[in-house]
């Protein structure tokens, strides 16, 4: 048994039994970038993209057959990056999150983006590996965020290396066109310590389900790479694997690739160094140990079906069924609803219920959510309950979710707003307000002991795509949404009956109808 069974044991406890360094304060005045920077580095901005009003929602998450013969151009993939981790707009609203002090400050204004993340600390680095049937010259370039621009961090081709470190049986299209995510971990854990290794894998999984709604919703395929020879990435990236890790790949098909043009292999690594801004780097026991674990068998590819002892618990079907109508149709083009997006912070306002069809909404995405594809297969992970408060029509109560009926069972009746709110940490919500709170649970230990540590990863990841669903078919339907991760896990645990399933809550989400007149503030740059 490895480390990570130690570690998810110690996060689902922590509510109770505080990790190390249990004393830790950020020191806010001394913390990183949110993104690396390159001094020196040349640049090229990367073109405006349309997207068109057919690519709906509903496309995205819901695909019908494969997707065709679309590929990958400059422009698809300047639209994808731009929608997912690009700067959108500038928001100020009067809202009850505990950093709304600081934001009215402009240099610590909060710039919108498509995809969520803990915090908002955006820690995962988008990598740009180009071979020859590329628009540039080939080479690795680096995504800068702020200006929407690929920092060329090294020249040539060398997408044979990252050929050569996905190995036999990678997921994706023959290609010379790559996307390595990596996460520099303390833009994570300065504030976060020991807890960031949980939050970070979960950015990562909201990242790349962000892309495949985008992508899926216009005709093209991202299908993720979780398993690859992670020493060899980070040496082509030039990043101590103690610091950075490289968590997945994503082959683009690419329009004008002709195959037998593919370099070959070659040890070379970027020489460009990031410059850290904060003075003082601190490292966390848990946090090497966990990327040092996750990174030992990079290459062991699970086998197809290797992840069907570890699928998502079957509901119980002797429970009382409650038939939800047909979910409300998700319209709005992806752009439109990524754009959208936003955490609600205290604004829910339960004088208006959420009606079944939204929540209907809602379920279905997030178990659409729920199969990262790629080198995962198609199993799913994650089973979803919801602690219905104020949904038209539905008694108040906790209820598991029927993905195959698209009906509820229910677990337990009354109101569930005293027991959510007593066990959750902070003061930025109150969920009794909020229509309905979600919860994805996956059987963690079940996956470490199928795919062995690395499952890990692939846990949270899970669990960020599935919460990225929500927020964007939430924006869709017209309803608020936020996401936590600070609760009692053994509370839910207790108050659901997943003693002996092994299942883990592992993230809340509550949706909801917001307060008329919000007061805010919205300047759009993209």
């Amino acid at each position: 048994m490895g480390y990570a069974h130690e570690y998810a044991a110690a996060i689902m406890h922590r509510g109770r039994v505080p990790m190390d360094p249990a004393d830790f304060v950020p020191n806010w005045q001394d913390g990183p970038r949110k993104a690396k920077f390159y001094p020196g580095a040349d640049s090229f901005p990367l073109p405006d993209a349309p997207y068109p009003a057919d690519a709906t929602l509903d496309r995205g998450l819901f695909p019908e057959g494969d997707p065709g013969d679309g590929a990958f151009d400059l422009a698809s993939l300047s639209g994808m990056l731009r929608d997912s981790y690009g700067l959108t707009g500038r928001r100020l609203g009067v809202q009850a999150n505990t950093d709304l002090s600081a934001l009215p400050f402009y240099p610590l204004a909060n710039w919108s983006r498509g995809s969520a993340s803990g915090g908002g600390l955006y820690p995962v680095g988008v990598h740009w590996v180009s071979g020859p049937s590329g628009p540039v010259p080939p080479g690795v370039h680096y995504y800068s965020t702020r200006h929407h621009a690929m920092q060329r961090l090294l020249t040539g081709d060398v997408s044979g290396e990252v050929r050569a470190a996905l190995g036999e049986g990678a997921p994706g299209p023959a290609t010379d066109q790559y996307l390595v995510l990596s996460i520099k971990f303390w833009q994570n854990s300065f504030k976060y310590n020991s807890f960031s290794f949980h939050a970070v894998s979960m950015d990562l999984g909201a990242c790349l389900q962000t892309w495949r709604m985008w992508a899926a919703a216009r005709g093209l395929a991202v299908e993720p790479a979780l398993w690859f020879d992670e020493e060899r990435l980070a040496a082509l990236l030039g990043a101590d694997p103690q610091e950075e890790g490289i968590f997945a790949v994503v082959p683009l098909k690419w329009t004008g690739y002709a195959p037998g043009s593919d370099g070959p292999a070659a040890p070379v690594s970027v020489r460009r160094k990031d410059v850290e801004r904060s003075r003082t780097v601190l490292t966390f026991d848990a946090l090497l140990r966990m990327q040092a674990a996750t990174s030992a068998d990079a290459t062991a590819r699970p086998a197809p079906g290797a992840l069907a002892p570890a699928a998502a618990h079957p509901v119980d079907l002797a429970a009382t069924e409650v038939e939800l109508p047909p979910a409300r149709p998700l319209e709005t083009d992806v752009r439109t609803a990524l754009r959208d997006r936003r955490s609600s912070f205290g604004r829910f306002d339960a004088q208006q219920p959420v009606t079944r069809p939204q929540l209907a909404a809602c379920l279905s995405s997030a178990v659409a959510g729920s199969r990262l594809g790629g080198d995962t297969g198609e199993t799913r992970l994650a089973k979803l309950y919801a602690f219905v408060g104020h949904v038209e029509g539905l008694e108040p109560g906790s209820y598991a979710y029927d993905p195959e009926r698209r009906s509820l069972r229910r677990v337990k009746e009354g109101r569930p707003g005293e027991f959510l709110q007593r066990n959750y940490f902070l003061a930025n919500y109150n969920l009794e307000q909020a229509g309905a709170v979600l919860v994805p649970t996956v059987r963690t230990a079940a996956v470490l002991d199928a795919v062995g540590d690395r499952g890990y990863r692939l846990v949270n990841a899970t669990i960020g795509a599935v919460a990225q669903s929500v927020y964007t078919a939430a924006s869709a339907v017209d309803l608020g949404c936020g996401v936590a991760l600070g609760f009692d896990n053994i509370s839910y645990i207790e108050e659901l009956g997943l003693e002996g399933t092994g299942e883990a809550p592992l993230l809340i989400m509550m949706i909801g109808n917001e307060r008329p007149a919000p007061a805010d503030f919205r300047y759009e740059i993209a």
